[in-house]
């Protein structure tokens, strides 16, 4: 299948992103072209990993911000999926803490009108604390779809994750169907948002 839409894959340092490799294989079978950006703790996981993940893709992997006047390096973003989603990631997109790369592109995106589609990875004790549920809620009012309770991750006790579990099916599922609604889900003449390279 030759690929015609952009995926921007932006994952963080929860075990399920140890297995991303066949995600990014399961999003380039279902017609994505795959940008692969990680926070700084899960490219220090993946650090063996990282050429060739970077063959798969056919791109850079990405996780710190550009120099002023460097190039883009990734094509324009149709989509991104914001997936594993740890505690810390959603909860500094939620306040705008962008001193990620990761966190910086997904900020931006929501001005720059680019479906966004995020997944936690948490456990039930994080879940507790007051200001997870007030993040949910704020990047749901932005427009960012959050699957996250009935229909998407349900959290688990802590120790108890089961990372082959995860269910990235259903954030794949969410691209597509984003992908859809916002012009056809793969013409190739289409405008696209510019990247965002922070």
């Amino acid at each position: 299948m030759t690929a015609t839409r952009v995926l921007y894959l932006l994952a963080s340092a929860a075990p399920p992103v140890l297995g991303i490799g066949g995600v990014i294989e399961q999003a380039k079978a279902r017609g994505w072209d795959v940008c692969l950006g990680l926070t700084p703790t899960a490219a220090h996981w993946l650090d063996d990993q990282l050429p060739a993940l970077e063959a798969l893709t056919g791109h850079p992997v990405r996780s710190r911000y550009k120099l002023p006047g460097e190039p883009d390096v990734w094509p324009r973003a149709d989509v991104g999926v914001v997936s594993p989603a740890t505690f810390n990631t959603i909860n500094q997109w939620a306040l705008g803490i962008t001193d990620k790369f990761v966190v910086g592109f997904a900020a931006e995106a929501i001005g720059k009108g680019i479906p966004l589609i995020t997944m936690p990875c948490v456990n039930a004790a994080y879940v507790q604390h007051a200001q997870f549920p007030h993040s949910i809620a704020a990047l749901r009012g932005m427009g960012v779809t959050v699957l996250y309770g009935e229909g998407g991750f349900v959290p688990n006790e802590p120790g108890q994750g089961r990372p082959d579990a995860y269910p990235w099916h259903l954030a794949l599922d969410a691209a597509a169907s984003a992908a859809a609604s916002v012009g056809g889900g793969g013409d190739p003449g289409r405008a696209r948002t510019p990247p965002v390279g922070g």
